[in-house]
């Protein structure tokens, strides 16, 4: 039932020069990256032992390339009949089962952004370099250009961490998932949004969707009186730290206590961040949209002018344009963060008497490592857009700016900086074994055809519901992808992707 090999990338000189330099550029900032390690110029080589940061920075990336691949996955499978892959992926099948009922959807999808930011911060303590660490004794343009701006780090982290498994995933969303290890991460996420860290973006979400005048409504059982108020109780508290971080941000911004350039004043820098973030959420709202239309038929993915049009170029050819916007959003988020880092991060000596609103010292060292600005940044420019996506990904499919914002995306891919995830990924699919989803449950367009898909149980129809987002059962309330794959089954109704 379909083929696969029409997703394989066409090896032309120009493609073959990109793959060789980027492979030889990510193992040589790998090798960079554990010099520093091992001459303890890393905060954990320092504080604990360079073996512990080796250990350490390979496990998180390890964690992260699982926790990247099974975003993809999770919400790319709500449209698929989960009883065409049962035999062949119990695992996944049991992982689907879950994921897509109720509201478990926006609960990995919020916790699982929070354990990307514990993942890298415990990779950048692993491996970032310490004051003015140098390598092999080479010339300071040399140590500033991979060490300073972080360039090596990021290299090995985008790579290895994230860029292969959703080169992988975008495509065998079904076996990526099929093992315990995914089962494991799933339910750390689901662990981590349990702690109500992140519950302000829930509020976000809420007021987006009144805004649009579709209110997302759950599909499980209205709280009791207990759970509303534990829901809200880590609302309060999500936000009160959500507030926190913004002050702490915007008062060390304004008496030149961050590491912003000088020459940029406090507003300007301000206006700088917000743009930035905004960037970053569309960037983050349009993957969700995308993993979310990647499995319907071509006549369902959109009707709005510009949703054919992102469509189109999305998913034309071979295929490969999906994999590729995923290379290339990443760059261009963190191109986007390396300057917005600069306006989040503290550079307040400890000791000296500055510190942020006259806090004990031990709360100043914690407020420099950046954890409460990664906080602040994880909550406003990732999360919430993920959650508004999820709810209504056509409002983003529909958006000029995503037909923009995903020409520069495949630009930033085009340069081949991070095209080692390509190889990488070819080469993590040959040893595992994976295979195309076509193989196992054929294309979206063969389903609907065959009737073995819920696709045929509703007509997906883009711009429904104000445009916003997929079409729901009568009664249901508000719009959310999974609806319709419980018309087939009468299991629990799939949570928005």
């Amino acid at each position: 039932m379909g083929g696969g090999d029409s997703h394989d990338v066409e090896m032309t000189p120009w493609v073959i020069f990109k793959y060789t330099y980027s492979s030889l550029l990510l193992v040589f900032c790998s090798v960079i990256i554990m010099v520093l390690i091992f001459q303890k110029n890393t905060k954990l080589a320092q504080d604990i032992h360079p073996v512990a940061a080796f250990v350490f920075i390979w496990a998180a990336v390890l964690w992260l390339s699982m926790v990247e691949g099974s975003q993809a996955s999770l919400v790319g499978l709500p449209p698929v009949d989960r009883e065409l892959y049962k035999e062949s992926h119990p695992t996944s099948y049991k992982i689907t089962s879950w994921c897509h009922s109720g509201d478990n959807l926006d609960r990995y999808l919020m916790g699982r952004q929070f354990m990307v930011l514990l993942v890298v911060f415990i990779i950048n303590m692993s491996g970032s370099p310490s004051g003015d660490a140098e390598v092999f004794g080479w010339p300071s343009g040399f140590q500033q250009t991979f060490l300073g701006s972080g360039l090596a780090m990021i290299i090995l982290t985008c790579n290895l961490g994230q860029l292969t498994a959703q080169v992988n995933a975008s495509h065998c969303m079904i076996d990526y998932i099929n093992n315990f290890f995914a089962t494991f991460t799933i339910w750390t996420a689901m662990a981590i949004e349990f702690s109500g860290i992140m519950h302000s973006s829930y509020l976000i979400q809420y007021a987006v969707a009144a805004l649009a005048g579709t209110p997302v409504e759950s599909k499980e059982e209205p709280r009791n009186a207990l759970q509303a108020v534990f829901f809200w109780g880590r609302c309060a508290m999500s936000t009160i730290i959500l507030g926190l971080g913004w002050a702490v941000t915007f008062k060390a911004l304004f008496d030149g206590q961050t590491t912003m350039w000088d020459v940029v004043p406090g507003w300007a820098a301000l206006v700088i961040f917000f743009v930035l973030l905004s960037i970053v959420g569309m960037l983050e709202g349009m993957q969700i949209a995308f993993f979310a239309v990647a499995k319907l038929p071509k006549s369902e993915q959109g009707q709005n002018k510009f949703a054919k049009m992102t469509c189109k170029l999305l998913f034309r050819g071979n295929g490969q344009n999906l994999p590729g916007f995923m290379v290339g959003r990443q760059l261009c988020v963190v191109t986007c963060f390396f300057v917005a880092a600069r306006v989040t991060t503290l550079n307040v000596q400890v000791g000296e008497g500055k510190n942020v609103f006259g806090v004990p010292d031990g709360l100043q060292e914690f407020l420099n490592t950046g954890l409460h600005a990664a906080v602040v940044t994880t909550i406003v420019g990732s999360i919430s857009w993920q959650l508004v996506a999820s709810a209504f990904p056509f409002m983003f499919l529909n958006n000029p700016l995503t037909y923009i914002l995903l020409h520069i995306c495949l630009l930033f891919e085009s340069t081949g900086l991070c095209c080692a995830a390509w190889v990488l990924a070819s080469i993590h699919k040959k040893i595992a074994g994976y295979q195309y989803d076509e193989v196992y449950i054929g294309t979206p367009e063969e389903r609907l055809a065959s009737g073995k898909g819920p696709e045929e149980s509703v007509h997906v129809v883009a711009g429904s519901m104000k445009g916003a987002g997929f079409p729901h059962k009568p009664g249901a309330g508000g719009v959310k992808l999974g609806d319709y794959d419980d018309t087939v089954h009468g299991n629990a109704v799939s949570e928005d992707a």
